[in-house]
């Protein structure tokens, strides 16, 4: 093997290695096709998923398929398959899905393929259904309304035997 390969060879190996690291990193991906969809299109997406912390990358495909196997994700090889872009989340498991399928409604060209959430390979429809959840900040607003409800129930039931006291009282 001539020097030029051994190159070659060394620089795939690194860039599955990174890849097979952002699966490892990340508690949630989701894989689209983005043939069709414009520049414009692509930036604005794009810039919504950077503000939403979540990396959004187009993958060789056979990169993704040798990384998805290191990670130990099998079943993922039907969506590495024509025009793939792959959305990383590192801290948010929904974010990716939401915005995906959110420009993937405004944008016929965009079709949500498959992913990983939590280390799980996750099919569309599970990929889908993770969209209709709301954010991480939505989702603990509900459970602290929740868990205030109790709390404030007892107040106004204290607070309305001391007017009845006090109406006794007068």
């Amino acid at each position: 093997m001539n020097q030029l390969s051994k190159e070659i060879i060394t620089k795939k190996a690194a860039a599955v290695a990174e890849i097979v690291e952002k699966f490892n990193d990340a508690v949630s991906c989701v894989v689209v096709d983005y043939r069709g969809v414009t520049v414009e299109q692509v930036t604005e997406l794009r810039k919504e998923l950077r503000e939403a912390g979540v990396e959004m990358r187009v993958i060789k495909n056979t990169y993704l398929k040798r990384a998805a196997d290191k990670a130990g994700y099998e079943g993922l090889d039907d969506v590495f398959a024509g025009p793939t872009a792959i959305a990383f989340s590192k801290e948010d498991v929904v974010a990716p899905a939401r915005i995906l399928a959110k420009f993937a409604k405004d944008i016929d060209a965009l079709k949500i393929k498959g992913g990983m959430i939590e280390g799980k390979v996750a099919s569309l429809e599970e990929i889908n259904a993770l969209a209709t959840l709301p954010s991480r900040e939505g989702l603990l607003s509900m459970l602290l309304s929740v868990l205030q409800a109790p709390v404030r129930n007892v107040a106004y039931a204290v607070k309305a035997v001391a007017e009845s006291k006090d109406g006794d009282a007068a």
